[in-house]
């Protein structure tokens, strides 16, 4: 008798999504698994198979014919399957929200308040997002994020959330130290520069009337969380955002080093696709969102 080997439908589903795609990175971002891993199930699915699934050969990643026959004829039945299971849940079954959010909006705000939500509805499980700080950025696997757009970004769903405010901000040793004369800083000042605005002290500087030193050293970071904790360590000067950093000068760990401040052209919006705004679990984030991060908490 003839063994027939059992395929993985793990594999075969990873299979049928990056088929569809013909790109891992995307297939991966649909399934929340990393690039790799997609790559090693269809490796693993080939072994099973005796077969080449995707033509890794050329600069585009293709499907060979004997996987174009299996896309085919496998992806109707996942679809199948998956109608199947979903005509068997129960009701009341978990739901699932997907939300990408900028890092420091995450972490000083969204996170700190999220078990309101979560207590509100409890059915719901929350996956965050906070790896990229990209500004007029909706992820394509988020069912909705917070981010920064200059305006209501086009094709998409949005509500504009608070305005980027900048506040200049150090240790309270390094505004000791400080010394200003005449509207002019004087003797050592390092500005600590959040790499995504490289032009915000100059900006901030020429709408307060306020001269920063010829001879100011400059440290470059790349997230506003490092920013904040450069400067709560005396590194230098940031420019830091409100309300987001609020928590920071209420512990006295931050202080204001002037009563001027840079109002950005850019603002923080919630955003999802128009084919997601009615969804009833992005209508429930959507009304918590607008109820606790539209104005200074």
């Amino acid at each position: 008798m003839t063994h027939t080997p059992r395929l993985s439908l793990r594999g075969l589903r990873t299979f049928c999504v990056a088929a569809r795609h013909e790109n891992f990175r995307k297939a991966a971002e649909d399934l929340f698994i990393t690039a790799s891993a997609v790559s090693h199930q269809i490796k693993s699915l080939e072994q099973e198979l005796g077969a080449s699934l995707f033509d890794r050969d050329s600069r585009a990643l293709k499907l060979t014919a004997t996987g174009s026959s299996l896309f085919e004829e496998i992806s109707p039945l996942i679809l199948e399957l998956d109608a199947v299971a979903a005509r068997y849940k129960a009701e009341g079954a978990r739901r699932s929200l997907r939300i990408s959010v900028q890092p420091f909006f995450a972490s000083e705000l969204f996170v700190p308040r999220l078990r309101e939500f979560t207590a509100e509805h409890p059915e719901i499980d929350i996956q965050i997002d906070t790896s990229d700080e990209t500004s007029e950025k909706h992820p394509t696997n988020a069912d909705a994020s917070i981010r920064l757009f200059r305006s209501p970004p086009q094709d998409l769903s949005s509500d504009r959330l608070l305005p980027l405010r900048l506040v200049p901000a150090g240790s309270p040793e390094f505004r000791r130290e400080m010394k200003v004369q005449n509207r002019v800083i004087v003797g050592k000042f390092p500005i600590i520069v959040h790499d995504t605005r490289p032009k915000a002290w100059s900006q901030w500087a020429s709408a307060a009337g306020i001269e920063l030193p010829d001879d100011t050293s400059v440290i470059r970071l790349d997230s506003m969380i490092a920013v904040a904790r450069a400067a709560e360590r005396g590194i230098g000067a940031a420019l830091v955002p409100m309300p987001l950093s609020k928590s920071w000068f209420d512990s006295g760990s931050l202080v204001r080093l002037f009563d001027e401040e840079l109002i950005a052209d850019d603002g923080y919006y919630l955003v999802c696709n128009e084919d997601k705004a009615n969804q009833e679990e992005v209508c429930m984030l959507r009304e918590w969102v607008l109820q606790n991060f539209t104005q200074a908490p």
